[in-house]
């Protein structure tokens, strides 16, 4: 990694800050995305069920 002198620590912040962004956002769509598939196996068996 290059010598950033006085800027290291503020490059270093706002590269982790958006890694936990990153990891954040994936940690919110593989949620949601679970909570949607659940949901759309409920309305498929009411669907098939109820005909």
């Amino acid at each position: 990694m290059p010598d950033l002198g006085k800027y290291g620590d503020t490059v270093m912040t706002a590269y982790a800050a958006s890694v936990v962004l990153l990891l954040l956002l994936v940690g919110l769509s593989l949620w949601r995305g679970r909570k949607v598939r659940a949901e759309m196996t409920r309305v498929e068996q009411r669907i098939k069920r109820d005909g």
